[in-house]
């Protein structure tokens, strides 16, 4: 991995610095964290602004809709737009980050050309229906069923944590085709229009007061064989794409996003005199020292996946298991600093430290991860 730049890299962070300067001011006041609608209106416009500018999708392959743009040149795009303060994804992660390029790395040629353009437009939201109240971490146990009826498949189960079902267009689904095969192999992966008969969205409000979440009902849902992604019963090998790209790139923006707060952290400590501290200074030193290893993790994992044809791999659960935690301690020492105002959720770090609790249980728990890592990296035996 060649961690320097070229000339043309050069030029690419001096045009993108240059179209955020003069585009930031243009934006619309974000919306109330509440206003779904708008959140959604807002993460969409945004996400049009970049595919009109040509940088949506940027690393996504030429053949997919994107510019096929080199590891680096992600990199420095999430660099430039976190230092810049640019809108995140938002509503459109699952879409941009799980959904799509899964579809892109496993998807037809129809499948690609339907679903893929929409997205790097702002056209289309998509959700996550992978977990199951009955399944918890053990996603291969889900129940929701899936009966082939001609054309169709007609789908009766539930859905939990569902991240931005109550405003998704299209919603990524594992159903089980095949009760009688072994678990992990009689699942499919399947493509929902969220306005289908039979959807029933419930949101759930989370511990920092926000409803992103959602409770999915699915009551005899007919969904067209064609919005298979993988052949029937070969969903487990497809959701092993989806995760690897759930774990391995999507969270890197937030580790800019963590190593910013990380500095304006410093600087509130040093205006209220918590920087006396030598234990507080501690923490922080750790912390930037970690966030900086995690962004050379993140950048050797981009590096690697670029070379396995653009799927990350087993490292991704290396810096996810370090990433989830770091994020926690980084949110804990927030509150050191903050005293009595991070008990207030009107506090933006008291919101993200309540959110924070969710990093070792989302994406696969950490228990998973250090599996993971046993089982695929050191070559360990399976636990029982």
């Amino acid at each position: 991995m060649d961690l320097s730049y070229t000339e043309e890299e050069q030029e690419f962070r001096t045009r993108l610095r240059a179209w955020l300067a003069k585009v930031l001011p243009e934006l619309p006041a974000r919306p109330s964290p509440d206003d779904w609608p708008g959140r959604r209106a807002y993460d969409l416009g945004w996400q049009r602004r970049l595919y009109d500018a040509g940088y949506a999708g940027l690393h996504w392959p030429v053949d997919a809709g994107g510019r096929g743009a080199t590891p680096t040149q992600h990199l420095i795009f999430l660099e430039e737009t976190e230092r810049a303060g640019a809108p995140y994804v938002g509503a459109n992660f699952v879409g941009l980050l799980h959904a799509g390029p899964t579809i892109a790395a496993e998807g037809t040629a129809g499948q690609r050309a339907r679903w893929l353009p929409p997205v790097l437009r702002g056209d289309e939201v998509w959700c996550q229906g992978f977990s199951e109240p009955g399944a918890g971490s053990d996603l291969a146990s889900l129940r929701t069923r899936a009966v082939r009826d001609g054309d169709a498949y007609v789908v009766t189960g539930s859905k939990i944590w569902t991240s931005h079902a109550e405003v998704a267009d299209w919603c990524e689904l594992l159903v089980r085709t095949d009760p009688a095969a072994p678990k992990h192999r009689g699942i499919s992966w399947l493509a929902m229009p969220m306005d289908a008969p039979g959807v029933t969205v419930r949101p759930l409000r989370t511990l920092a007061g926000s409803a992103e979440f959602a409770e999915v009902f699915l009551d005899e849902v007919r969904i067209p064989v064609d919005n298979r992604v993988g052949a029937e019963n070969d969903g487990w090998r497809v959701t092993m794409v989806t995760l690897s790209f759930e774990r391995g790139t999507a969270f890197v923006g937030e580790v800019v996003a963590c190593r910013r707060t990380l500095s304006r952290l410093a600087r509130t400590a040093k205006e209220n005199g918590c920087w006396d501290d030598p234990v507080l200074r501690r923490t922080l030193g750790r912390l930037y020292g970690e966030f900086g290893a995690l962004w050379r993790l993140t950048q050797w994992n981009v590096s690697a996946s670029q070379r396995s044809g653009g799927v990350p791999g087993a490292g991704g659960s290396v810096f996810k298991l370090a990433y989830s935690h770091a994020r926690q301690e980084l949110y804990e020492a927030a509150a050191a600093v903050l005293g009595a105002r991070s008990l207030s959720l009107e506090e933006e770090w008291t919101a993200e430290r309540l959110s924070s609790l969710s990093y070792t249980i989302a994406a696969g728990t950490s228990q998973i991860q250090h599996d993971i890592v046993a089982e695929r990296i050191l070559g360990l035996p399976k636990g029982r």
